[in-house]
């Protein structure tokens, strides 16, 4: 990123009050998701951001906007020549820290030092702790004020789409691919695009904005799955248990204790190494029901942390006769690499828009999934590319105003770009 916080591009800069003032807007809006929830969408209030965006893509003239039954946003914009490109982001944000009540903050022309976050003095953003904001000395940074996450997964996504679109709408001497919008809810429970129509969508390929630092370009992500085991005991008064009672909790806590201490948790690896996640316990005595996450790159060696699982499983009901383990696996999505490479100009088209506006594309592997991941697998090609957000999940997320206009640039480039007959008719 340039230095001192200067645009890379003119249009970048164009860019940036608008998305700074509608990711301020968006985040503002409470749409966390919910993993316990049987309704889809987990929670309604994402329908209010929704809502939101559907009214402002009319406004900005795409009349044919409409948010579907299961709260998708669906919207065109014509274009001049070339396939239909999609672009899509989610509007729900995690459930991991509070998103009610978000008051974010602008640091305007960062110094380089420490950002205090308000409202939480524990909460410090440290440049000696974060290497990419120790190269954000100039930028403008967006925080919270340190009792919420911000939102920026995926709301720096959303209003970066939304100005690409209201400018390339108000631009109309600016040649494009037509265009479709999808916004879509519950990615952060992995329900992302489980009634995402592809043929409604109609797009001929689609790119999520659901990254992380600029110029980076996520050509695969972990290949996943979900597996429970449910423990079933014997529960008896405990006055009068002795010899009889099964309890269940302890069974399920002797599980997670055979794990390895050393190597296949999310806390012990890096890069491209996997893992056996528990993420959940939930039941009594009588009965627990233990839920573990697998990821891997490798679907061979995500099995093998599925078999893992089972072993140990079957290893104690073999010491305690007396319990029933039962072990349920859950495909969730894979890796997107194992289908992208049928159109690598789909990938070189991001790299190309890139470099267009000022900076070199990284191809990256991302230790996690995206709506992209699934709709790949189902026949939507969908790489994922660069928002700016940082420290995902937590109060202590931020983001660059400039990076968010990079972003939003970079997609009126890639769009422009794929209106070029030359890079439309490449094989």
């Amino acid at each position: 990123m340039a230095e001192n916080g200067r645009y890379p591009t003119p249009l970048a800069a164009e860019l940036a009050d608008d998305v700074l003032e509608r990711f301020l807007r968006y985040v503002r809006v409470d749409t966390q998701s919910d993993f316990d929830s049987t309704t889809y969408p987990s929670t309604a209030k994402q329908r209010d951001l929704a809502e939101l965006l559907a009214e402002e893509l009319r406004a900005i003239g795409l009349d044919d906007t409409e948010v579907t039954e299961h709260g998708y946003v669906f919207a065109s914009l014509p274009g001049n020549r070339g396939p239909t490109v999609g672009l899509i982001a989610h509007v729900d944000t995690s459930p991991d820290e509070s998103g009610a009540d978000v008051k974010p903050q602008v640091v305007r022309g960062y110094d380089g030092g420490d950002i205090a976050l308000p409202a939480d003095p524990r909460q410090v953003l440290r440049p000696s702790e974060s290497t990419l904001l120790a190269q954000r000395t100039g930028h403008d940074i967006v925080t919270t004020d340190g009792t919420t996450l911000l939102g920026a997964d995926d709301k720096a996504g959303v209003a970066e789409i939304m100005c690409a679109v209201a400018y390339l709408a108000k631009h109309s001497e600016v040649e494009h691919a037509p265009i479709r919008v999808g916004f879509t809810v519950d990615e952060e429970v992995g329900r992302g695009v489980e009634h995402f129509d592809i043929d409604a969508f109609g797009a001929d390929f689609a790119y999520t904005l659901d990254g992380a630092e600029v110029g980076h370009i996520d050509d695969e992500t972990f290949s996943a799955s979900e597996v429970r085991v449910r423990i079933e005991g014997h529960s008896v008064h405990p006055g009068t248990s002795k010899g009889k009672m099964v309890n269940s909790i302890k069974l399920a806590a002797e599980l997670i204790a055979r794990l390895p201490k050393d190597r296949l948790s999310p806390e012990t690896t890096e890069a491209r190494e996997g893992f056996v996640h528990p993420t959940n316990i939930v039941g009594g005595a009588a009965e627990t029901t233990v839920k573990f996450i697998c990821r891997d790159f490798d679907r061979t060696r995500l099995r093998e942390h599925e078999q893992l699982i089972r072993d140990l499983a079957a290893a104690i009901g073999d010491e305690e006769p007396r319990a029933t383990l039962t072990v349920e696996v859950k495909e969730s999505y894979w890796n997107m690499k194992e289908f992208l490479v049928a159109d690598p100009r789909i990938l070189e088209a991001a790299d190309e828009a890139t470099r267009r506006i000022g900076l070199e594309p990284t191809r990256t592997a991302i230790r996690g999934g995206t709506d992209g991941a699934v709709l790949s697998a189902r026949g939507l090609l969908t790489p994922n590319i660069f928002t700016g957000g940082q420290e995902y999940h937590s109060v202590r997320e931020w983001i660059s105003v400039q990076d968010m206009a990079a972003s939003a640039a970079a997609v009126v480039e890639l769009v422009k770009l794929w209106a070029e007959p030359d890079w439309a008719e490449r094989k």
